[in-house]
């Protein structure tokens, strides 16, 4: 029975996870055809003459002639086959200008996570301990300020200060790790600490607050009245029990952290998937804005269902539920 339940519990993240992606992928499709604006006019351009043929043959061309359902049923079927769709603008298959743009999102979202998940338990372990105190009460401040600031907003005062004090410095653009390793990890320092620092202040008061809960625990006082010193009790009993919330909250932050990406790419000028989408929407490219959102949709939803594995491996009562 106890190997039977870890399948169904597996079974039941999977099909969430495709119940999710299919309402997605639905809501996409008819949010992108309820854009205002003539879509085909858009396409086909200002300099171009706009004639009832030319928009007859665009719209038969993309299959915008067909009957709504038919153009999400042709779309799904196409993504089954690995086929993406074609960009309107450039001609290239989807799949390889999403390929061309993501490394800069995924680089920038996971050292955002790497830096703000791994200072939040430190940091958070440091406020439970030091309770009460003049530094715990600064750091909790600043914590409190670092979730009221916008990350677009330090990420524009950021460039301003360090243009002011070391002018010449790059701060903007980017440059691939394998191309340059210094270079990039230098242009990376500004929009992972504005694109982190909410998310470290969020994970920060959430460690803190766990880690009191845990301390007050009986399994605490058994263990320092068995001679357990103060770095195992913190440490090993009781953060390993304040982990638990602490997993599940990264992983949700994550899928923020995609969106906010988006968002400080336009600040830095980098070009991931948030130039590509938002350029895409503008010029009313559906297969491409489609398509990137179901990829951003599709990793943040994958960032989550993991997350739900590892929480059942932490605690396996999550899996008997």
């Amino acid at each position: 029975m106890n190997r039977i339940l870890p399948m169904r519990f597996l079974a039941g993240r999977l099909l969430d996870l495709v119940l999710v992606l299919f309402g997605v992928s639905v809501i996409v499709f008819l949010m992108i055809r309820l854009i205002p604006g003539d879509a085909v006019a858009i396409m086909l351009g200002a300099n171009t003459e706009i004639t009832p043929e030319r928009i007859a043959e665009l719209e038969s061309r993309l299959g915008l002639d067909q009957p709504i359902v038919v153009q999400y049923f042709d779309w799904i079927s196409g993504i089954f086959r690995g086929d993406l769709g074609t960009s309107i603008w450039t001609g290239r298959p989807v799949a390889q200008e999403i390929a061309a743009n993501i490394w800069p999102t995924l680089q920038l979202t996971f050292l955002s996570v790497l830096v703000g998940a791994g200072l939040a338990i430190p940091i958070g372990c440091f406020m439970a301990e030091a309770r009460g105190k003049t530094a715990e009460v600064l750091v909790r401040v600043g914590a409190i300020a670092g979730l009221t600031i916008p990350s677009f907003w330090l990420g524009i005062v950021s460039i301003f200060l360090v243009a002011k004090l070391m002018p010449g410095s790059a701060m903007l653009g980017y440059v691939p790790f394998g191309e340059d390793p210094l270079g990039n990890l230098q242009r990376m320092i500004l929009p992972v600490f504005a694109l982190s620092l909410p998310m470290l202040a969020n994970l920060s008061r959430l460690v803190r607050s766990a880690m009191l809960d845990a301390l007050g625990q009986d399994y605490i006082r058994t263990a320092k009245s068995k001679g357990a010193g103060r770095t195992r009790v913190v440490y090993v009993h009781a953060l390993r029990n304040a982990l638990i919330p602490f997993i599940t909250s990264v992983g949700v932050a994550t899928g923020y952290l995609l969106g906010g990406a988006i968002v400080i790419e336009q600040v830095f000028a980098i070009p991931g998937l948030g130039q590509l989408v938002l350029g895409a929407i503008s010029e009313r490219n559906y297969p491409l804005v489609q398509s990137a959102i179901l990829v951003l949709t599709f990793a943040f939803v994958l960032v989550n269902f993991l997350v739900d594995i590892l929480y059942a491996a932490i605690d396996p009562r999550v899996s008997q539920r």
